[in-house]
């Protein structure tokens, strides 16, 4: 069993509580404190639909911050890996808001973001709704790697047959095989009306901050087609696209998670000239 405080990488299990009265969920974080820089930024992990933070992407970030001595978090949503709730309870919002409240935990005005997947679309909101969520001006720059903003009405939804549709409206709820799990996708009533409270893609987008988007182009699940309509509209001057021709969904492999890193190193540089 892992220890709650991991003396070697300086991490730190933590718990929050997000919500109130029934709505309440333990949400569960570890995190990285820089030991001897001062304004170093604090990376802060976004996993996926169904993911969690002990996954190789986020765990090669730890070993990264651990390198050149940044901050770093990751945890779970709600539903998710060691955090509380249940995952059907889990829409775009309800995870939107806990990432917001990990952001007002850390009390850091230096953060990067860096999402995968559907925490790119977590990112994204946190932007985009600034008033609602209310930690935008702490974010200085964003790395998100396949990026799948809306993507229940976008990916999903195109792709499901009148019958699985009609079932989610009578049932409530989708099972549909993963390719990434012995389980079933779940995917809810819910989640889709939740989702299109939580559009990005319905116009502009102002991260005020440069952000570096990596996109497999051999993506079953993400189109890298669907990163050039993101691009579209991202008006800030310092938007980075990077095609990998081979790349997968997972963007997982050695030379992946060396391009991821350095990416990021090059958005902690331009954080830190933002001062």
């Amino acid at each position: 069993m892992d220890r709650p405080d991991d003396a070697a990488s300086g991490e730190i299990a933590e718990r929050i509580t997000v919500g109130e009265g029934g709505a309440a969920r333990e949400i569960a974080l570890r995190r990285r404190k820089s030991r001897q820089r001062d304004k170093a930024p604090t990376i802060v992990w976004l996993g996926g639909y169904r993911s969690d933070m002990r996954g190789t992407k986020a765990e090669h970030l730890l070993a990264l911050a651990e390198r050149h001595d940044l901050g770093y978090c990751r945890f779970d949503y709600s539903g998710h890996g060691e955090s509380g709730g249940r995952f059907e309870d889990g829409t775009i919002g309800r995870w939107t808001a806990e990432a917001a409240a990990v952001l007002e935990h850390l009390a850091d005005n230096r953060v990067i973001l860096a999402g995968s997947s559907m925490g790119a679309w977590i990112a994204l909101n946190l932007m985009h709704r600034k008033a609602r969520f209310g930690v935008a001006a702490m974010v200085k720059a964003m790395l998100l790697l396949a990026p799948a903003p809306d993507f229940t009405e976008r990916l999903i939804l195109p792709n499901l047959s009148d019958e699985q549709k009609a079932a989610i409206e009578t049932d409530g709820r989708l099972l549909v095989p993963s390719d990434y799990s012995e389980e079933p996708d779940l995917y809810t009533r819910d989640l889709f009306e939740d989702g299109r409270d939580n559009l990005v893609l319905d116009g502009l987008i102002d991260t005020l901050c440069p952000v570096t988007i990596l996109q497999g182009m051999a993506d079953p699940d993400v189109p890298y087609e669907h990163a050039l309509t993101l691009v579209e509209h991202l008006p800030h001057h310092a938007v980075i696209l990077s095609l990998v021709r081979d790349g997968d969904h997972r963007l997982s492999r050695p030379q992946d998670l060396d391009l991821m890193g350095r990416s990021l190193l090059d958005l902690v540089e331009a954080a830190d000239e933002m001062g």
